[in-house]
Order: C-alpha cells, then sequence, then structure tokens
C-alpha cells in the first residue's frame, strides 16, 4: 500500500490532495444536481483515463445540466454543440474561410476546440456527421485541408443521446460507439430525488444560473495531472489482466452476442478500473474494481442478436450473467 502522504511519483500530497479535490467534485456537481452519482463518478473516470462518455437517458433528467455543471466544477472551457438532422461535419471541427482582406483562406476552429465538448442529442444527426468527431476522439486532432491541428489537453466528449426506440434518431456507427470509454445511464430519479429536484425550484434555482447556485470550482488541470501519474503507477497483477481478458473473451463466445468486446475493450477495461482502483484509495487492482467497472465499459461494445432483443435480454443482463459465471482470482 502506498503512504497516503504521498503520491506514487514520491511527491508529498500531490496524490493526496487531487484526491480529496475529485472527491469535492460530488459536494460541488450537488449544488446543481440532484442524485446521478454513479454517472458524477463515471465522468470522473473518464477525466482520469481520457477517456469519452456517451450519456443515455429519456429527455428531462438533466444530462446537459450535469455536463455544464462538471465544467464549472472543475474550471474547464465548455462548449454545446446541439446535434441536429441538418448539421454539417465543418459545424463541429471548422472550415477554411475566405479573408477577402488578406485573399486568403484561413481556419475557423469549430467548437470542437475547448476542453469539455458536450455533444448534445449525438444521436438525432446522420452518421456522416456524427463520425466528423471520430479523429477528434480518436487521436485528439483535426485535420482540415490536409492539415492537423491539435486539440486542447484535457479534452473529453460528452455526448448525450435519446434511447434509440425514440423517434428521429439515428443508431451509432460501432466505430464510434467503441471510441466511447464509458456509456452511463441516467435513470429518472427516485420519488424523494424529484421531490428535492422542486423544492429548489420552488425556492428560485436556476439551471442556467451556476454561478447562483453557489457552484464553484473544486479542482482544475493540476489536480487531473497528479491524479493521472499516480494512477499510471496503480499496480495490475498477472491475475487481474487474465481476469480482464478471460471476461472479455467470454463476450465473443456467448450465444446471445453477434458482437463482443475487441481487445480495445479489454484495454479500456483496464484503464477504468485502474482509476476507480485509485480514487478508491488503493495502488492495486482487485477484482471487484472490475466488476464495478464492467457494465458503464462493455456495454456499448456488445451486440445483441435480434432474437435475444426480442425475449427482452439487454446487454447488461448477458455482461451481468458473464460476471457471474467467469472464475474470479483469488
Amino acid at each position: 500500500m502506498m503512504d497516503p502522504t504521498t503520491d506514487n511519483a514520491g511527491h508529498p500530497g500531490d496524490a493526496a490532495a487531487a484526491r480529496s479535490a475529485l472527491e469535492g467534485l460530488r459536494a460541488e456537481i450537488a449544488k446543481a444536481v440532484v442524485g446521478q452519482d454513479p454517472a458524477v463518478t463515471g465522468l470522473v473516470v473518464a477525466l482520469l483515463c481520457r477517456g469519452h462518455v456517451l450519456l443515455e437517458g429519456v429527455p428531462g433528467v438533466a444530462k446537459t445540466l450535469l455536463v455544464r455543471t462538471l465544467a464549472a466544477a472543475l474550471e474547464l472551457d465548455t462548449k454545446r454543440v446541439q446535434f441536429t438532422p441538418d448539421l454539417m461535419p465543418s459545424d463541429v471541427t471548422g472550415s477554411l474561410v475566405y479573408d477577402a482582406r488578406t485573399a486568403a483562406f484561413s481556419f475557423q476552429p469549430g467548437p470542437v476546440f475547448t476542453n469539455l465538448l458536450l455533444a448534445d442529442e449525438i444521436n438525432r444527426t446522420p452518421p456522416k456527421t456524427q463520425s466528423s468527431l471520430l479523429e477528434a476522439m480518436e487521436e485528439r486532432q483535426v485535420t482540415v485541408d490536409g492539415t492537423p491541428r491539435a486539440l486542447p489537453d484535457p479534452f473529453l466528449v460528452i455526448a448525450t443521446q435519446n434511447p434509440v426506440e425514440y423517434e428521429g434518431t439515428y443508431p451509432l456507427p460501432e466505430a464510434q460507439l467503441d471510441r466511447f470509454l464509458l456509456k452511463l445511464t441516467i435513470p429518472l430519479p427516485s420519488r424523494q430525488d424529484e421531490i428535492d429536484v422542486l423544492t429548489r425550484h420552488a425556492a428560485g434555482f436556476d439551471p442556467r444560473d451556476l454561478h447562483a447556485a453557489g457552484v464553484h470550482p473544486a479542482a482544475g488541470p493540476a489536480d487531473l495531472d497528479a491524479a493521472r501519474a499516480a494512477i499510471a503507477k496503480t499496480t495490475v497483477s498477472p491475475e487481474i489482466a487474465a481476469y480482464v481478458v478471460d471476461l472479455c473473451r467470454a463476450t465473443r463466445e456467448s450465444p446471445s452476442l453477434t458482437l463482443g468486446v475487441s481487445p480495445r475493450g479489454a484495454t479500456a477495461l483496464l484503464s477504468t478500473s485502474r482509476a476507480w482502483a485509485w480514487l478508491t484509495g488503493r495502488d492495486y487492482v482487485i477484482p471487484d474494481d472490475v466488476k464495478a467497472l464492467a457494465l458503464p465499459t462493455l456495454r456499448h461494445r456488445v451486440q445483441l442478436r435480434p432474437e435475444a432483443e426480442m425475449e427482452g435480454v439487454t446487454a447488461d443482463s448477458v455482461i451481468n450473467a458473464i460476471l457471474a459465471h467467469v472464475p474470479v482470482p483469488r
């Protein structure tokens, strides 16, 4: 076990202070968003792993508010793009614009040039425009007219989508789904949480004014860097690595699935498990860390057989069954 007063790189207090700051995010986000602790945890894990997040939920469950509050609590630059059927790829990435004064073309950056890009209702635009984010998500750059342009660091895409059975939605291509580190589902609030939401609104809460709600920066880029340095030294035993591989291989053999988890998915599960282990105060990964992140990391990387889907089988139920059957290392 690491000394809690030092980080894994030996710098006094850096990792402990970063962990404390990231834990403070919950208190700040709770000033504007009621409940949704699992989603907040998932967003923090994604930030630490330099991954992207897909948020799925019905309209009106505070998906957009959650992302805006996260950006405010981290003091990150953020931009929002409303994905619509007529949105063009250049509306996201930017384009060359002719300047009559200089008689030359200059690059006009699109909203993707930010720290946190909120791609709102991403599945309401056709696949061509959805795919405009592929290079940005994978390479952290945008290429226009043959010239690559680097994106800021940190860079995170948080895309929201309505359930696919809703009218006017397009399914995301498998190649793009696989580039999201996590898929988090935002459920309807409990009765008590919904009462709390209404009570806040009755008291004058304005979701468009986070400053008035008392949301202040709780962590910043330096905390993320310190945390990532510590996570990079979090120990993964050969048994844990084998466990992750066995889980992912089991999805490829499941009779309920036509598409199992790729090696990229196995790498993602290992990465999120390490981040979760560090957040909970350990410098080594245990099987429970893998189990805790298996659903959000893997659910969007598998594809159900049509007959299984008709019988009510879900990706989550298949992954839970695999978690119950694959032997756990001791």
